[in-house]
């Protein structure tokens, strides 16, 4: 293991690191960090635990990922940080441990791509496949769902949730809840059509991309309240089983969607 740690680089006895991790000079690993197979860990990365690590990531320089909330309840409780499998995490980074007011973790999924100068407050759960561009910010408790793309710069309110095949444009100030497959914009966010394109690239076919329009127009253009929407959806998810995935959301949503 010594010969792909830099020799100015100090790791905490109480750390596991897979024998074939590296890590780049004068980074910091703390006690209870555990680090998965081929993770590259590059110069002046903190590494705080209780944190886990899986396989395959690669963690750019001066990131500082599992240090403690920013949270004022917090009290040193050893909450923890989970990042999963095949995740780049670039430059100046900061992704903050869980409270015991909520789950305990900050949890992230696998093959995420995350940019410069992203921030990832407590309690916040990442799913698979998003891209966060840079400077996007999560304040805590917020959830992203699979597949969803952050624009550079987006920033993202308290316990809102993004669904799954999101896209929000550069500088996007987000309150409340994004449904799936929906493109927001704007400070505060609101929706503009769905991300077509994406989910064109992801394998939808033209006749789901139609009903999913079909489901956006009922759920923003039709002047229908949200409960004869959500009647609407669930009638057309019958046809098109993609759309359970919008009236699935709409039954977990908490703060009230974009609108």
């Amino acid at each position: 293991m010594s010969a792909k740690i830099h020799p100015t680089a100090i790791i905490d006895p109480k750390a596991e690191l897979d024998s074939s991790v590296t890590v780049g000079a004068y980074s910091t690993i703390g006690a209870h960090v555990k680090v998965g197979a081929d993770t590259r860990i590059a110069s002046h990365v903190v590494l705080k635990g209780p944190t886990t690590i899986g396989k395959n990531n690669q963690i750019f320089q001066f990131s500082s990922l599992g240090e403690e909330p920013q949270d004022k309840k917090y009290r040193d409780e050893p909450t923890t940080l989970e990042i999963g499998d095949n995740n780049t995490i670039r430059e100046f980074c900061t992704f903050n441990r869980g409270t015991i007011q909520d789950k305990g973790v900050t949890k992230i999924g696998n093959d995420n791509w995350i940019m410069a100068y992203v921030h990832i407050a407590h309690d916040c759960t990442i799913g698979n496949n998003t891209i966060m561009a840079n400077n996007s910010s999560l304040a805590g408790h917020v959830d992203i769902h699979d597949y969803a793309i952050l624009g550079g710069f987006t920033l993202i309110h308290q316990f809102c949730k993004v669904g799954a095949h999101v896209i929000t444009a550069v500088g996007s100030v987000v309150f409340k809840d994004i449904p799936p497959y929906v493109t927001a914009a704007g400070y505060d966010a609101k929706p503009h059509g769905i991300n077509a394109e994406g989910l064109k690239r992801r394998g939808y076919s033209p006749e789901s991309i139609t009903q999913i329009k079909r489901a956006y127009k009922a759920l923003y253009r039709n002047s229908l309240t949200l409960e004869e929407a959500k009647l609407e959806l669930a009638n057309m998810q019958k046809d098109c089983p993609e759309i359970a995935m919008l009236t699935d959301f709409l039954q977990i949503s908490t703060r009230g969607i974009v609108r």
